[in-house]
């Protein structure tokens, strides 16, 4: 139980424009790490050009940094409150910046492949530690607008990237856009360490660390995710999908086992179980997998259909995306607000119902759309509300934990959303293939086919999200939770 005293010592020392400059570089690096595993897509294209890469091998250039970031973020968040979160979060701001160099300077699939699973583990280790400094730097209405300005970056980063992807590749070419993550990270590597407070290391730190326990949660994630993305082209009943999934849960059933055994020997676990007990934790890790889900749902699929449905240039695609993004700040900004007024739930079941509203929307896309027309407004819809649930999702899972263990409530909630964007990135891939396949059949032309996938599977992601609607309102039955305040208080809120 934490005293008042350990709380002060969470807290950053300094006025506000201290904390401000201390939010501003974490959501600048998480950005760009969310930016990461969106912006290698446009240029594709271009790379197996000049890599003379084939379709498996770059399927793997985006695998790869889904594999290690999905993978090893639970593991990163541990380490962030055992050894220091500013320890940890510069360590692997570190590598990042050193796998963007090595990506942009590849010359071979192999050393691309490598440097994007290095991106992927440095990512792992950078964005639960950034967003654990957070949960203890800030308190209050200033901790739920700080949260809000975080949340906004899982929906603001993929679509910037889709746009920043195309302006570069069109541009400079391809390298860039890994070599321009490698100045920004090297101002924040120098700006950080004056801004940030270093975090005292857990005395559990040396000779405490669950060895076992985290080799076999990073495995079984892993193999999760790995199963995961491979059903979109080998099929869900296929062995390269089911020997991944029987091997993930052996693995992750091992993991629950040796933490329990670890905590009943006196020693510390990866993950503290009872971590769980605490609702708003539990409740925001499981509506994190229809959440993750959502916004791949628009920026994957709008995406193809304005390049392979309607012809659109990949600039042309990413400058589509632009009022979305600024109406996604937008709505981010007021969400802090709703949440303090009207709590978790209040902003959540909303920011739900406006997705799966603006799914369903996009779900009635005609074969030859217009953007004024047919794309706008579902995309504003979409925008408020990705703003409203992952603001109040973010919130959620870090209310009520004491500072030793925000890194762990950071790194579950990180992991729960990746799992959930892989999930349904494998999903949505599969509607729309199977639809656009029997369109085919059925004597369709090329477009139509390919439209008619697409709008099935839009169709599809309003479904997921107006369950996970349902799914909030089963499990945060007190609207009225606000998810601000810190310590025991918050222990008994809901949401």
């Amino acid at each position: 139980m934490r005293g008042p005293e350990a709380d002060r010592r969470g807290k950053l020392e300094g006025g506000a424009p201290k904390r401000g400059l201390v939010l501003a570089l974490l959501a600048i690096t998480q950005l760009v790490i969310i930016l990461d595993a969106s912006i290698v897509n446009v240029a594709l294209p271009s790379i197996g050009r000049d890599l003379d890469m084939g379709e498996r091998g770059l399927q793997w250039v985006v695998n790869a940094y889904v594999l290690s970031f999905g993978g090893f973020l639970l593991l990163g968040g541990r380490a962030a409150d055992l050894f220091g979160r500013r320890r940890v979060f510069l360590s692997g701001l570190a590598v990042f910046v050193a796998a963007s160099l090595a990506a942009g300077l590849s010359r071979s699939p192999e050393v691309l492949v490598a440097a994007r699973a290095l991106q992927g583990l440095g990512g792992a280790a950078v964005s639960p530690a950034a967003l654990s400094i957070i949960a203890t730097t800030f308190e209050g209405e200033e901790r739920n607008r700080a949260l809000g300005v975080w949340g906004a970056l899982g929906g603001v980063g993929g679509a910037l990237g889709v746009l920043l992807g195309g302006l570069l590749t069109s541009g400079p070419g391809w390298p860039w856009i890994f070599l321009v993550n490698v100045p920004i990270g090297v101002a924040v590597l120098t700006a950080a360490p004056l801004a940030v407070p270093p975090h005292a290391a857990r005395h559990d730190a040396h000779g405490g660390f669950d060895l076992p326990g985290a080799l076999a949660a990073t495995a079984g994630l892993v193999a999760l995710v790995y199963a995961v993305v491979g059903t979109a082209s080998s099929g869900p009943g296929s062995a390269r999908v089911l020997l991944p999934l029987l091997a993930s849960a052996v693995l992750l059933a091992a993991f629950v086992l040796i933490e329990r055994r670890t905590e009943a020997v006196g020693r510390a676990p990866l993950v503290r179980l009872g971590i769980f007990r605490n609702r708003g934790v539990a409740a925001a890790n499981l509506l994190a997998l229809p959440v993750g889900s959502a916004p791949l749902a628009v920026f994957f699929l709008l995406s193809l259909y304005t390049q392979r449905g309607l012809g659109w240039s990949a600039l042309g695609a990413g400058v589509a995306f632009l009022p979305l993004s600024l109406v996604l700040m937008a709505a981010a900004g007021l969400a802090s607000a709703v949440v303090g007024r009207f709590g978790v739930r209040g902003a959540l079941v909303p920011g739900l119902l406006l997705l799966a509203l603006g799914l369903f929307m996009l779900s009635r896309v005609p074969t030859e759309g217009a953007f004024v027309g047919d794309l706008l407004l579902p995309e504003l819809v979409v925008a408020v509300g990705l703003g409203l649930s992952f603001v109040s999702l973010t919130v959620a899972a870090v209310s009520g934990v004491g500072s030793g263990e925000a890194g762990l409530a950071s790194g579950l909630i990180n992991t729960t959303l990746q799992v959930g964007g892989a999930v349904g990135l494998a999903a949505l891939a599969a509607v729309a293939g199977i639809t656009t396949a029997a369109s085919l059949a059925s004597g369709a032309a090329e477009a139509p086919a390919l439209v008619a996938g697409y709008r099935a599977a839009f169709l599809f992601g309003a479904g997921v999200s107006l369950a996970g609607a349902l799914l909030a309102l089963a499990l945060l039955r007190e609207a009225g939770a606000r998810g601000g305040g810190s310590g025991d208080a918050r222990q008994k809120a809901p949401s």
